[in-house]
């Protein structure tokens, strides 16, 4: 069965589409979600990370949800392996696999099939012992003596990249844009729906977005994520919302440190919607879908415009 693949910014509803197509197929032809959204990979990120309750998810069998404790690290390597594994099982059971979410590496990984540079974990071991040790300043100073061009484009608080293009660097011995991930064959040659809306009406819902996380809890979601870990975390703790939360709570979590926390996760969200628009539409296979209008007719035309790309594709 070939899958579906709903991709677009944040914010503009990928995961209800979802489980309304989910729907409309019922009875039909079985559905299961593979969710590709890097933070909803982890266990007690809910509020934060948008993702579907439980009891909202209809009984629709949803993948690569709660894998990960807050302490591990999420790769795209890792998530590439897992999910195509779980599409190739989904497929096999005669489902529909529907592939819903904007993480840009992650789908564009699992969709084209992407050949990752090797791994040696002692290598990145010592590297991330240097890195608690020195910092992430002068890591990079490191990284700009043995790659100038790899650190003219990793940030400089970017730690995570900085050990990786390190241990790229050591086992490979060439630069380490030259051992980047290497784009392979389109596999499943799936349908590929994009949504997306008018910047000002998705400006609006992200801050709609962002008051009602917090509204619903995300402070003391993050707080009892704390005890489990959750700002050793690699990944976890670079979560939008998450990251900003922890900052108010370490500067004593008054109304105006956590004002500015609510303030500063809608704006790295209005950022990140802008790099993955300018992600997602580069690829010419995706077939845009206009989110900005929420009426029920728009919204059924939403529904039949996704099936009927995915039917011609199939």
């Amino acid at each position: 069965m070939r899958p579906l693949t709903i991709i677009g910014p944040t914010g503009t509803g990928k995961s209800d589409l979802a489980i309304e197509i989910a729907d409309r197929l019922s009875g039909k032809i079985a559905v299961e979600i593979v969710n590709a959204d890097a933070y909803q990979l982890y266990r007690g990120m809910d509020i934060g990370t948008g993702k579907v309750p439980l009891a909202q998810r209809r009984g629709i069998p949803h993948h690569q949800l709660d894998v990960l404790d807050v302490t591990e690290t999420a790769t795209v390597a890792g998530y590439q392996r897992s999910a195509a594994a779980d599409i190739e099982a989904i497929a096999s059971r005669g489902a529909l696999p529907l592939l819903v979410g904007g993480s840009m590496l992650y789908v564009q990984s699992l969709l084209d099939d992407w050949a990752f540079p090797a791994k040696d974990p002692a290598i990145r071991a010592r590297w991330e012992r240097r890195l608690a040790q020195a910092g992430p300043a002068r890591l990079h100073a490191e990284l700009v003596r043995r790659d100038p061009a790899a650190a003219a484009v990793i940030p400089l608080n970017d730690a995570r990249r900085t050990v990786r293009a390190l241990e790229v660097v050591e086992i490979t011995g060439r630069p380490y844009a030259a051992s980047a991930p290497r784009i392979g064959s389109p596999r499943w040659d799936s349908a590929i729906i994009g949504l997306d809306c008018e910047t000002k009406v998705l400006d609006e819902r992200l801050a709609a977005r962002t008051k009602a996380m917090f509204d619903r809890g995300l402070i003391e979601e993050v707080i009892s994520l704390l005890p489990c870990g959750l700002a050793r975390g690699v990944t976890a703790s670079r979560a939008l919302g998450y990251a900003q939360v922890m900052e108010a709570l370490k500067a004593g979590a008054d109304t105006q440190a956590l004002d500015r926390a609510r303030q500063q996760t809608c704006l790295a969200t209005r950022r990140y919607v802008r790099r993955q628009r300018s992600w997602f539409r580069r690829d010419r296979r995706v077939r845009w879908l206009d989110a900005t209008v929420s009426t029920a007719a728009h919204r059924t035309a939403i529904i039949e415009a996704v099936l009927g790309a995915w039917r011609r594709a199939s």
